[in-house]
């Protein structure tokens, strides 16, 4: 059971997937500090000082004891637009590889062309005569 469990975690495609799961999570991270650090500050500019981050629609105002209840909209559209910039860099990853795979069907010789069907009976012509 060991030696199978070892075989099972040591495969390539495991490691290739926990490799992409922690890439993943770092370059999640990677965007959201993009957004909310460069993107942003930008929108915030075009929208006139306006700090989406910060946009909410309060349903219930807080009370004693009782916390805010709101629809915080501004950070729904933020994640939409972290979703949004890695769909795109997926998107473009993705096309370059399909785009490599590509070049190396292209690349790849053809198989050298065997003997013809013409040529094979008459070999099996001359065998014959012998």
């Amino acid at each position: 059971m060991f030696k199978e469990f070892k075989e099972f975690a040591l495969k390539g495609s495991l490691i290739d997937t926990a490799i992409a799961f922690v890439m993943g999570a770092a370059f999640g991270k990677v965007v959201t500090a993009f957004v909310e650090k460069m993107f942003a500050p930008i929108t915030s500019l075009l929208l006139g000082g306006v700090d989406l981050t910060q946009q909410k629609i309060v349903l219930r105002a807080a009370e004693e004891g009782k916390a805010e209840v709101a629809i915080a909209w501004g950070e729904f559209i933020t994640a939409c637009i972290d979703f949004l910039v890695v769909a795109l860099v997926m998107f473009v990853i993705i096309k370059a590889i399909n785009a490599a795979k590509r070049k190396e069907a292209e690349v790849a010789p053809a198989p050298p062309p065997g003997p013809s069907e013409t040529d094979l009976l008459a070999e099996i012509r001359d065998l014959l005569k012998k």
